[in-house]
């Protein structure tokens, strides 16, 4: 039943849990995407001040492990807080069914009538719905919570790790690897490409316009890479 989301007795995806992927899947693109114009800005601002190839490279991969560190402990940080809230609000509601199951099967029923059941209704599911695990349909139906899978900040911290290391790898490799006369150019045009790729696969996991979404992420990577270059052009110690 729709007010029963996040309950599943058999053990089977729910649409929270599928919302939870989506919503894992959607900031691995942007992860992806931040380190795609964090590392591109690094690199052309780099060659724009100089044509060692070694030092641009140095600068590239400096500017990869901090930014993945940065942002994996970022993740980690925020979602340890949010962690944290839903450990305080599943252990509230376990202290309430164990001291006073009544008035914790009227919060419920009450939850439910706010979704639009009628009273009879709402306390007849709150009664079947107490009977079996209590614990996970209160904190389900009331909070849209799984006391036994709650947020995990090291899978958000990873998480996070691998996708901004994956996107800086395109503009690091990029810029390294094209021949002199062709790298600037050649790592900014593959980097364009791979942004409308990451604002398609954003917008899409979205359900937002996609062309829209595709022109503000290549515009933001254009206009880093554009003002980093100038910078580096205007401190530049080789042409």
């Amino acid at each position: 039943m729709w007010f029963t989301e996040g309950v599943d007795a058999h053990g089977g995806d729910d649409i929270g849990s599928i919302g939870n992927r989506l919503n894992w899947l959607r900031a691995g693109v942007l992860g992806a995407n931040d380190g795609i114009v964090s590392v591109a800005g690094i690199v052309i601002g780099v060659a724009g001040a100089t044509a060692d190839r070694s030092t641009i490279l140095i600068s590239g991969v400096a500017g990869l492990v901090a930014g993945a560190f940065s942002m994996a402990g970022g993740e980690y940080t925020s979602v340890s807080t949010q962690r944290d809230t839903e450990s305080t609000l599943v252990e509230a509601e376990r202290r309430e069914l164990r001291d006073d199951p009544g008035a914790a099967e009227d919060e419920l029923a009450e939850s439910l009538e706010r979704r639009g059941l009628s009273a009879a209704t709402a306390r007849s599911a709150a009664r079947e719905l107490s009977a079996g695990d209590p614990l996970r349909a209160h904190a389900a139906v009331e909070f849209g919570l799984d006391p036994d899978d709650l947020t995990n900040p090291w899978h958000a911290a990873v998480s996070s790790f691998i996708a901004f290391t994956c996107g800086a790898l395109l503009p690091l490799l990029a810029i390294t690897l094209l021949p002199d006369g062709a790298r600037v150019w050649g790592c900014a045009l593959a980097v364009v490409a791979a942004l409308a790729i990451t604002g398609y696969t954003s917008a899409h996991l979205g359900g937002a316009a996609k062309g829209p979404a595709m022109l503000r992420i290549m515009a933001v990577g254009a206009a880093t890479m554009i003002v980093t270059y100038a910078v580096g052009s205007a401190f530049g110690i080789a042409a």
